[in-house]
């Protein structure tokens, strides 16, 4: 998941839960412009401690799982092009 998908799940469930990004702001302790940038897709980067703040904030977390074996890699697919399996 990029940031700019990040921003979307922000904010849909900000909205779903009918909080403005004042509010959420204030809770999560980040400027008004760090939450309108990163819900447009226009944030290029935020730091962890912000975006935690602000996933809490939602009762969000951010989880890290290995990727899903199910597609193949560009590597994987280049190898099996060349009949190195």
């Amino acid at each position: 998941m990029d940031l700019e998908q990040i921003g979307r799940l922000i904010a849909s469930t900000r909205k779903k839960l009918k909080l403005g990004q004042r509010e959420v702001a204030l809770r999560a302790a980040v400027s008004l412009r760090t939450m309108t940038l990163l819900e447009s897709g226009r944030a290029t980067e935020i730091g962890y401690g912000k975006l935690a703040r602000i996933l809490a904030a939602l009762g969000l977390e951010l989880r890290i799982e290995p990727v899903a074996k199910g597609r193949p890699t560009l590597e994987d697919l280049l190898k099996e092009d060349s009949g190195d399996d």
